[in-house]
């Protein structure tokens, strides 16, 4: 079991959060001029490393709020969380 510092909550079972992806993915500044290719990329391409990752995580049993965590691939250990700004995309320092 894994233990996630929430940075509002503290302390918690991993059972109460929810992965929401990779941190930092910007939304298309003009989405009506992509094309079918750009939308795909835009959805589904993640860079998917091996090792330290900013991601996105919510704790949906908890405050319900969302925060920016670096968490390794490889080891699924956290190394550190962050409160995710307001009109962030994950780069929340």
């Amino acid at each position: 079991m894994l233990i996630i510092d929430c940075p509002y909550c503290g302390e918690r079972d991993e059972t109460e959060f929810s992965y929401g992806g990779e941190a930092g993915i910007a939304r298309p500044q003009h989405p009506e001029s992509l094309t079918d290719a750009e939308w795909a990329d835009y959805l589904f391409m993640r860079s998917n490393p091996r090792g330290p990752h900013r991601e996105l995580w919510n704790h949906a049993q908890g405050c319900r709020r969302w925060f920016v965590a670096v968490r390794d691939t490889v080891t699924y250990r956290f190394s550190e969380t962050a409160a995710l700004q307001a009109g962030a995309s994950g780069d929340a320092e």
